[in-house]
């Protein structure tokens, strides 16, 4: 294969910073274009943060997104949103209890107004989504809370005629223990190339056995973001194999399988550029159902990339419940190299 042309948009840029490195960003009275924020205050317009406890030591940290200078602000229905007229990050935070939902209307509701921001916008391809709801694994009147949200996302994206099977974008589901269904996101005005794992079933292509709809997302994308630069983002990844749950109730080596499918996507991806990526030079978030397993997870992400190594040192930990009850680890990550993709 041989590389596309060039993407011809404004560059888009990104960089995870501490909270205070975040904050001094904004200090001039120019807000960057956006940022997601792990631990971070929830009054930042700019900053949506994610509701879930930070684990790792460095406390709160933010992913802080560089676009054009020329930002407009905006909501569309429950959606807020900030655009430069080809890249778009929106936030919508819906309470339950406020709007008298079960959580696939919630759902469906929401990224009904999702799509309609994206059309409003310009900026119509999804290029990462990350969702988070609270008690994923709960009941919902006899179907997992996890499996109605499913029923949702996927119903609107039928409507809104997206790629919910072949071509839906990367994106992550994580539960958290309190708050609203949240949803943050990044889209622009090319697609981007779609990345499955070898060693697994893709997610859309689950059988009936995981509930009435399957998840919609991709198992990684690949984006040009302008300058030269390809962007790489890794969805939820966890230790199934095919689309079975493997080594139930062993932290350890759910994340070492989890590591072997971060290596099988990330390999899959650098086959469709010209960019290449490595598993020890990403920046990953890292689920963990128990708090007292961080320190295992940890070890086990150490003896296999090094203490040093980028993943490891740029991680955020976080407390968070996995879609499934019994995985106990899930490592999501993006990372952007020098190259373009294979056309």
């Amino acid at each position: 294969m041989t590389a596309r042309e060039p993407l011809g948009a404004p560059p888009l840029r990104v960089e995870r910073l501490s909270l205070s490195d975040s904050l001094s960003l904004a200090a001039g009275g120019s807000s960057p274009f956006g940022a997601l924020g792990y631990g971070t205050p929830d009054d930042l317009a700019w900053m949506p943060t994610v509701n879930a406890r930070v684990l790792s030591a460095r406390g709160a940290m933010a992913d802080v997104w560089h676009a054009s200078e020329h930002i407009e602000s905006g909501t569309t229905g429950v959606v807020r949103w900030r655009c430069d007229g080809h890249w778009m990050l929106g936030a919508i935070d819906l309470d339950e209890a406020v709007e008298k939902q079960g959580l696939a209307a919630l759902s469906q509701h929401a990224y009904h107004d999702l799509f309609k921001a994206l059309e409003q916008t310009g900026c119509t391809h999804l290029l990462r989504i990350w969702n988070y709801l609270p008690q994923i694994n709960g009941d919902g009147g006899g179907l997992e809370r996890y499996r109605q949200f499913n029923l949702g996302r996927q119903q609107a994206f039928v409507e809104a005629n997206q790629a919910a099977f072949e071509g839906a974008p990367a994106a992550c589901a994580l539960g958290i223990h309190q708050g609203a269904l949240s949803i943050r996101f990044l889209a622009g005005r090319s697609a981007p190339v779609p990345v499955e794992n070898p060693r697994q079933v893709s997610a859309y292509h689950y059988p009936k056995t995981y509930g009435p709809r399957a998840p919609t997302f991709s198992r990684a994308a690949l984006a040009e973001i302008g300058g030269g630069d390809v962007a790489l983002f890794i969805s939820g990844t966890a230790s199934i194999i095919g689309h079975e749950t493997v080594h139930i109730g062993e932290v350890l080596a759910q994340t070492q399988e989890t590591l072997r499918n971060l290596r099988a996507v990330i390999a899959a991806a650098n086959a469709r550029t010209t960019a290449t990526f490595d598993l020890a030079a990403i920046d990953s978030v890292v689920y963990v159902r128990h708090v007292a397993d961080a320190p295992v997870v940890r070890q086990v992400m150490e003896e296999a990339l090094g203490p040093e190594a980028h993943t490891l040192t740029h991680a955020v930990f976080l407390e968070a419940d996995i879609c499934r009850q019994d995985l106990l680890v899930e490592i999501e990550a993006h990372a952007v190299g020098r190259g373009a993709l294979r056309g």
